[in-house]
């Protein structure tokens, strides 16, 4: 199968990227499992680059008019890379409004030499001039003939909980979109009750990730909750509320591992104990969803708390 690692298992703990063939492309879990008989999953993010044949969207030339329809303001405060991210709600926009807004002169990316440049303008100006996010957003670009790595319909257990339970959690179990311009950003989280998630790049430029190890999470945790008492204080599981910010020189100043690697086509990001991650865009639309594995069950306990973007999930293990 199509691999740019050396493994063997990852002990390194690195993202691995996969070009997988068309033929190994259409079965998604089977496709999933050899990435973790590889190791993958050690690194708590992988990157995806699907077949040349592979079009998830014959054409965006028709989503002007789609609306977003509550777009966030996103306000940065701190400094010495220690940052707390506030989202305050804007009104409505379409998509052709926001591309425009993301285009202007205030908002549109900075030149840049490469990705460390532009790494290093992110992290200094990252209080200055707060970017709208259309984040959120119910609903699938994918063509409703597309079987493959459908995002809408992964045929996971994550399906087999809206199909034969009737739950629905939005976000998990069904599609997101992700409408983002420079600056724009996740803060360090874990996935929602510690699922598998996967996100495509639709359009626009790379996203950008950084990605702890779950064996190394617990020591960010730590750090950050030396760091936020006051946020660690209110909730053990703090971090999910997508509002924490630390930079990769800390990180490297306490030792803690992590990678980064930027996103041209697909990722999978899998949080199955505590692998934490936190990235930025450019200009681009993401499609994101949640999927399980039956291995998941074993000795499964979720951790919740309320997400920064959105309520609180859960759904039990006896439903999955």
């Amino acid at each position: 199968m199509g691999s740019e690692n050396p493994s063997p298992q990852n002990p390194g703990c690195k993202i691995m990227t996969f070009r997988p063939s068309l033929d190994e492309f259409r079965d998604f879990g089977r496709f999933i499992a050899y990435m973790e008989s590889q190791g993958a999953h050690r690194a708590g993010l992988a990157k995806v680059i699907p077949p040349k044949e592979w079009k998830p969207r014959r054409t965006y030339d028709d989503i002007d008019d789609m609306v977003i329809p509550a777009p966030i303001q996103q306000v940065v405060t701190g400094q010495s890379g220690l940052f707390t991210q506030y989202n305050i709600q804007k009104k409505p926009m379409t998509v052709g409004e926001y591309r425009r807004l993301a285009n202007s002169e205030k908002y549109c990316t900075p030149r840049h030499q490469d990705f460390e440049d532009l790494e290093r303008k992110y992290w200094k100006n990252l209080t200055f001039v707060s970017p709208i996010y259309g984040a959120d957003i119910s609903g699938s670009l994918y063509d409703a003939d597309v079987d493959e790595w459908n995002i809408g319909n992964l045929n996971t257990l994550l399906d087999m909980v809206e199909h034969e339970c009737g739950i629905i959690i939005e976000g998990v179990n069904t599609p997101y979109l992700y409408f983002g311009m420079w600056k724009t950003t996740f803060a360090w989280h874990t996935e929602d009750m510690d699922l598998y998630s996967i996100n495509y790049l639709h359009f626009g430029e790379p996203k950008s990730w950084y990605a702890i190890p779950p064996e190394h999470g617990k020591r960010l945790e730590r750090l950050a909750k030396g760091f936020f008492p006051g946020s660690s204080q209110g909730c053990d599981a703090f971090l999910r509320h997508k509002m924490t910010l630390i930079s990769p020189s800390i990180l490297k100043k306490y030792g803690i591992p992590f990678d980064r690697v930027g996103a041209g086509e697909q990722l999978c990001l899998r949080s199955s104990s505590a692998p934490l991650g936190n990235g930025f865009i450019s200009r681009a639309l993401l499609q994101k969803g949640g999927f399980g594995l039956p291995g998941m069950l074993k000795g499964r306990k979720a951790v919740t708390g309320q997400s920064g973007h959105g309520g609180s999930s859960q759904v039990g293990r006896d439903e999955l």
